[in-house]
């Protein structure tokens, strides 16, 4: 048997499950009549937590392959989705639905912004009330706008009958 000095490295890990894997690892290459012997931290040169795989260096080469080639993908966290961001990063983009530069602006869109909050659409009121001339902007994700106009509408529909009836 050849000396542990001339054996190589080709499988580390120190996962959880990492002396499984390892012996899982040794098994595969017993099998391609590979010699192959595991090593953990109690192992001089082994980082603490890790086990290890090693082989006659002359076996180096077919051993890697055959490790690398039984490792399966890695697999996402249980808590990870994929998303397609690209078809949908342009639907989340904020678009204007109300802008003035009036001197009611900053009010109007605070107005506005809480129509759409009690309704569960989310908006963002831009604008700075320091410096009121450069007016105020709300914005809605792209894909509530028609539902967004369809409430400030209603709502302004909704004050005008209001007004007029107080008037009567």
């Amino acid at each position: 048997m050849a000396d542990e000095r001339d054996f190589v490295t080709v499988f580390r890990s120190a996962d959880p499950s990492a002396k499984q894997d390892a012996e899982a690892a040794r098994v595969r290459l017993s099998e391609a009549e590979i010699h192959a012997i595991v090593v953990g931290d109690d192992t001089p040169g082994v980082v603490e937590g890790a086990w290890e795989v090693r082989v006659p260096t002359a076996d180096a080469d077919r051993a890697e392959a055959i490790v690398d080639a039984a490792e399966p993908a890695p697999q996402p966290e249980e808590d990870e989705t994929e998303v397609d961001t690209a078809a949908q990063s342009h639907d989340l983009d904020f678009v204007t639905l109300f802008s003035s530069q009036s001197l009611n602006a900053e009010m109007e869109a605070i107005s506005i912004q809480s129509i759409l909050d009690a309704a569960g659409i989310p908006s963002q009121v831009i604008g700075s009330a320091q410096i009121p001339t450069l007016g105020f902007e709300l914005r809605v994700p792209r894909t509530r706008l028609e539902e967004a106009l369809t409430l400030v509408s209603e709502a302004r529909q909704s004050g005008a009958a209001a007004v007029e009836g107080e008037i009567e």
